[in-house]
């Protein structure tokens, strides 16, 4: 599979060994500055010898028209996903869209469409879908063994410092990037409603800015969620933690079961009991990973390439980053004017929330 990647920043040697695990013909990248494709590179699993013959370009769209490419996959700045999606889309290539998948219901909207009218696979890039421990749960919530859903949780607890938000000048930035629940929470809010039932019907939030007061978002957000087959949800998420990385924590609870998933990218299972196999037990399922962005996106790119080939959707498709875009922008809004969202949510984007935590200065 002729593949391509847009954009060469931070979650880009992710994509890129993604890649080459699953034998795809790395045969482009693109980054306006040229440097950060030899940083990306130096940083990547592929030897100087590989990576030498991979053309580079600074324009994606002179890309696209040059390249015969099957597979594209975009891990710019948040803000570009959706008009880079909707030129590769366009083109009636398959992409792969880091998340956030756009920041806008109507950018989110125009992906769907494009997806649908085009019948190219378009994959939301929410990789810890794939996680071995992600996996086991969700086999056991669509064999039945939870019955009747309670409430579920996650919690994100990392830790984000000035040096991170200097990086890159639209980091923080509502337009650009919203806060921590849009950019380091979003893949635990995507696994939270995916195992909730999806059909989510009212959202409660709360965020606050506490400590980064040279960003314009959130730093801390918490929230209460309904969803339409009777079960409960709270989300907390922050990049406030004085040291570093401590955890993110999935937990699901049912009339027949409960399950604690765990370590920094629910990546391990600490907590699992049934009434059915009262003495059953999960140990060893502690999968080791680099960073925070886990292993799944081997599994995820694995995937798309094989919908390709079978003409299905990807497992994680473009409703899929919508509806987790949508439960973002659900609790912004619940925040900014202090009472519930019922969804679905109409025309919202990350931008309307600009000037948020300075209106009473």
């Amino acid at each position: 599979m002729k593949y391509a990647l847009i954009g060469c920043g931070r979650v880009a040697p992710s994509h890129i060994k993604a890649a080459k695990e699953n034998g795809f013909d790395i045969v482009a990248v693109c980054d306006i500055v040229d440097g950060n494709i030899d940083e990306m590179f130096a940083r990547s699993v592929l030897t100087p010898q590989e990576y030498a013959p991979v053309r580079r370009y600074t324009d994606y769209r002179e890309m696209l028209d040059a390249e015969r490419l099957e597979l594209v996959s975009i891990a710019l700045p948040s803000y570009l996903h959706a008009e880079a999606a909707l030129e590769v889309i366009g083109r009636e290539i398959n992409v792969i869209i880091e998340k956030p998948m756009a920041m806008s219901m109507a950018d989110a909207d125009k992906i769907v469409e494009a997806a649908d009218r085009t019948g190219v696979a378009v994959c939301a890039c929410h990789q810890n879908r794939f996680n071995k421990a992600v996996q086991e749960m969700r086999a056991a919530l669509e064999s039945g063994r939870f019955g009747r859903l309670s409430h579920g949780a996650v919690t994100v607890r990392w830790s984000r410092d000035a040096a991170y938000y200097a990086q890159a000048d639209w980091r923080g930035k509502w337009a650009c990037d919203g806060g921590t629940l849009m950019n380091q929470c979003i893949h635990g809010i995507d696994l939270l409603r995916w195992m909730c039932g999806d059909e989510l019907v009212k959202v409660y939030g709360v965020t606050r800015r506490a400590f980064h007061d040279y960003i314009e978002a959130e730093d801390i957000g918490a929230a209460v969620l309904e969803f339409a087959n009777g079960a409960v949800a709270t989300v907390e998420g922050t990049v406030n933690l004085a040291d570093d990385d401590l955890e993110e924590h999935l937990s699901l609870f049912g009339e027949n079961g409960s399950v604690k998933l765990g370590g920094t990218s629910a990546n391990a299972i600490e907590y699992w009991h049934f009434k059915d196999a009262p003495q059953e037990t999960k140990d060893g399922f502690h999968e080791k990973t680099l960073n925070v962005y886990g292993n799944g996106h081997t599994s995820l790119f694995r995937d798309v390439a094989d919908a390709v080939a079978q003409h299905r959707a990807p497992y994680v498709d473009a409703r899929a980053g919508r509806r987790a875009l949508e439960t973002v922008l659900a609790i912004y809004q619940s925040s900014f004017t202090g009472r519930p969202v019922t969804l679905p949510l109409g025309d919202v984007a990350s931008k309307d929330f600009e000037g948020f935590f300075d209106r009473d200065l």
